[in-house]
């Protein structure tokens, strides 16, 4: 509920509409920039929970792919006796580039059916 004035008040001492609009604003601006603050802030936290998992994750993937690397040149020098050393090199890198196409192709068609 509004309360009137006291009436003893001069009215110099009441702001024009002008400066109260302004002070709004400013107001406003304090309050957007509080915000945004805020989400950074709050942003800036679930980063750090997701750091270490982040390098352990980074740190798999290089295995995985020592673990390709592995495989391909055992399967080369496998077929190595049958084919020869380039065949089966040959082998081995179609083998491990067919996975990771597949792969690929796997995931844009999944990143295609999000909207």
């Amino acid at each position: 509920m509004l309360k009137r004035g006291d009436p003893s008040q001069e009215p110099d001492d009441e702001q024009s509409i002008g400066e109260v609009v302004s002070d709004l604003v400013e107001q406003g601006k304090a309050y957007a920039k509080a915000e945004v603050e805020l989400a950074k802030a709050q942003a800036l936290a679930k980063l750090a929970e997701f750091k270490l998992p982040a390098v352990f994750l980074f740190g798999a993937l290089l295995f995985a792919q020592a673990a390709v690397t592995v495989l391909a040149i055992t399967v080369a020098l496998g077929l190595e006796p049958f084919i020869g050393i380039v065949g089966g090199g040959v082998v081995g890198v179609l083998l491990a580039g067919g996975a990771a196409g597949l792969l690929a192709w796997l995931a844009v068609k999944r990143l295609q059916g999000v909207k």
